[in-house]
């Protein structure tokens, strides 16, 4: 649930850590092995966001969430996004993304969470959806190549992207050059993406049965892009895919 965390204009916090390590082991009995949170940091240069209290509380929140769900035997899934609502570069994106992910790593290795034992769910490092000045997708890469090996340590095993609202092509083209620059980090960069997976495929099945063929074949489509783009070969425009933008305005779960 979000609550309004009161450091800045509109600025939000995830609630629900009161019971989550009995919910965890209830999921952990049923056959869980995984789970995951996210916390949203919001870009807007004018109104100084995001606030130290925001970057506080979502680091300090996912540690915590962290460290609850190693004890009751499940890996965490660690999701620190950063909104591209704005019209922000991607120089801004990249300080700031720095600044929140090292911090979440603070705060995780002070509640002890075994790094080895956790993955990191990040957006990729990309300009506001509303900036003049758009960086190519080589940009975007070195950008969040950058980021991470300047904010991630070495113990983390896998780095599973979030889209956050980019569009489904986007999404494995940024992914395939994310994984061709040679990086010092070891950690495997890969997606776990959710709109970015399934939109052409919802649009195409819209509810009929009839559908389900074709919309099975979009998803298809685009489990193989993404899992070339995880290696670095994937053909931009070789999968099909809807098209269509998936940014929403102030999107909420």
């Amino acid at each position: 649930m979000k609550v309004l965390c009161g450091g800045g204009d509109g600025e939000t916090w995830c609630s629900g850590l009161d019971g989550l390590y009995e919910k965890c082991c209830k999921h952990y009995d049923q056959g869980a092995r995984f789970a995951k949170w996210r916390t949203a940091v919001r870009i807007n240069e004018e109104k100084g966001l995001p606030s130290a209290l925001a970057v506080q509380e979502a680091a300090w929140g996912l540690a915590r969430y962290a460290r609850i769900c190693q004890e009751a035997g499940l890996v965490p899934i660690v999701e620190p996004e950063i909104l591209i609502d704005g019209i922000h570069d991607i120089e801004t994106t990249a300080r700031i993304q720095e600044h929140v992910v090292t911090t979440t790593y603070k705060y995780l290795q002070e509640n002890g969470v075994m790094l080895e034992g956790s993955l990191l769910k990040p957006s990729m490092t990309v300009a506001g959806v509303d900036c003049p000045n758009k960086p190519t997708p080589a940009d975007v890469a070195a950008m969040t190549v950058r980021t991470l090996q300047r904010s991630i340590p070495s113990a983390v095993p896998g780095v599973t992207f979030l889209s956050g609202g980019i569009s489904e092509e986007d999404s494995s083209v940024y992914l395939n050059e994310i994984n061709k620059i040679d990086r010092f980090g070891p950690w495997a960069l890969t997606f776990s993406f959710s709109r970015a997976m399934q939109s052409s495929c919802l649009k195409t099945w819209n509810g009929n049965p009839e559908n389900v063929e074709a919309a099975q074949t979009q998803l298809l489509a685009r489990a193989r892009a993404n899992s070339a783009a995880s290696m670095g070969k994937y053909e931009a425009g070789s999968e099909p895919s809807l098209e269509e933008a998936l940014y929403v305005a102030n999107y909420v779960y």
